[in-house]
């Protein structure tokens, strides 16, 4: 119970809105307490599980991303999208959703995505007829594609946690992943007409001015780089962590020498910011392995398998409930935390259920695209309104809309069609 007792703590604590870092810090110090663990101990232990080479991964795709956002590749691939598509019925709504895609085959995270394809986009939706709370609202979500499109940092961090294989939690997310990209480009095709007008017209939007050869000659060293990351990793050239390597080596390359934007100021800028933000997901990491070292010890989550399956006993509604409750703690937590506490607390629940590991990778993916755009805390769709300069109250039942109709019905197939997340893994071999 003190352990459950010490989760809702650190809900509360971030509910309040004390710095997710300190939130963990407190929930640590009163496990400590109540517990008499012995912490010099459990600082070893937690150096230990930071020791790790896969999560050498992790700053250098976080500096990849912000590479990407300063060196304009993100710019030439938004283009090249919308020059394709661009021109269709709800194209350009559809061009975000598949520029958000691409960004996160190469940077694998959900900010990036929105800083550098919101700022490129929302005024150019705007021009077409696309009402800035609805093109937040499609920005929030399509920009968490960066978390189940590879290489994707969310589940780097769910392999280190739980001892999966990378790779396999990599492949795992990309069928969820197109069955997203899918469903919003219908839903957008939907909306267009009904809940708004779009202008068809080339001359509202200035990238419409750029030939498809030109666009797809500027924007190749671009979409070459998740080319080089995917075909490396899944072709097994090189291991996760080398491809972050490759990638943040290729995207200065690009920055400096093929495209220009990239400045030795943008380029110190961009590695101070990737350094805060590794800073502060490290120290999240650090606090939560200890935190999860005490709750294993103390058998909590064997406790909290025993009192579900007791409450309820029929598998089906063991995973909807565990969904339920990955959706509610995403409301309230953010991508890193739901993944390193949430997840490896209910990860002997589904063994119990039957769902393999890497399936329930995908799963915690797909929860995390609901949750981070869903009030109270929001972070992400708040990001969106910020970049789109859209009202937060307007841009909320879009988005809800947009997760009633899309993200939650994706994330129950996936739940309930293994096969969607376990095929492309076993085809590759890393199952």
């Amino acid at each position: 119970m003190e352990g459950l007792l010490g989760i809702a703590l650190l809900l509360v604590l971030m509910v309040i809105g004390v710095p997710v870092a300190w939130s963990f810090a407190a929930v640590l110090a009163y496990l400590t307490l109540i517990y008499d663990v012995n912490l010099d101990t459990i600082m070893m232990q937690g150096y230990r599980s930071l020791d790790s080479v896969i999560l050498i991964a992790l700053p250098l795709f976080v500096l990849t991303g912000y590479l990407m956002q300063g060196g304009g590749i993100a710019h030439r691939l938004v283009e090249f999208i919308e020059v394709m598509i661009g021109k269709r019925r709800g194209g350009m709504g559809a061009s975000m959703v598949l520029a958000s895609g691409i960004f996160g085959a190469i940077a694998g995270t959900a900010t990036a995505a929105v800083a550098s394809i919101g700022t490129i986009m929302v005024g150019p939706l705007e021009k077409r007829g696309y009402p800035r709370h609805y093109s937040s609202a499609l920005l929030g979500i399509s920009s968490l594609l960066g978390i189940l499109i590879p290489p994707s940092i969310t589940m780097i961090l769910f392999a280190v946690v739980t001892r999966q294989s990378v790779a396999a939690c990599f492949a795992a997310s990309v069928g969820p992943a197109l069955l997203l990209i899918l469903g919003l480009i219908v839903a957008n095709r939907f909306s267009v007409g009904r809940l708004f007008h779009e202008s068809m017209s080339a001359a509202a939007d200035g990238h419409m001015a750029v030939t498809k050869g030109r666009a797809t000659f500027r924007a190749l060293p671009a979409l070459s780089l998740p080319v080089i990351i995917l075909g490396g990793i899944y072709g097994g050239v090189f291991t996760p962590t080398e491809a972050a390597a490759v990638a943040a080596f290729s995207a200065i390359l690009i920055g400096f020498f093929v495209y220009r934007d990239l400045t030795t100021k943008i380029f110190a800028r961009n590695v101070v910011a990737a350094a805060e933000t590794t800073g502060t997901v490290i120290l999240i990491l650090l606090f939560s392995f200890m935190i999860g070292r005490i709750l294993a010890s103390e058998g909590i989550p064997q406790d909290l398998t025993e009192w579900v399956t007791t409450l309820v006993q029929n598998p089906i509604l063991i995973l909807i409930t565990v969904n339920i409750v990955l959706i509610l703690a995403g409301m309230i937590m953010d991508d890193v935390s739901v993944t390193v506490v949430v997840a490896p607390l209910f990860l002997p629940l589904m063994l119990e259920a039957g769902m393999h590991p890497v399936h329930f990778a995908s799963v915690v993916a797909c929860s995390v695209v609901i949750g981070a755009n869903s009030p109270p805390v929001a972070p992400i769709l708040y990001m969106a309104c910020r970049i789109g300069g859209a009202s937060i109250h307007r841009t909320v039942p879009p988005a809800l809309a947009l997760m009633a109709f899309v993200a939650l019905p994706v994330m129950f197939v996936t739940t309930f069609v293994p096969e969607l997340s376990l095929a492309l893994p076993r085809l590759l071999g890393f199952l």
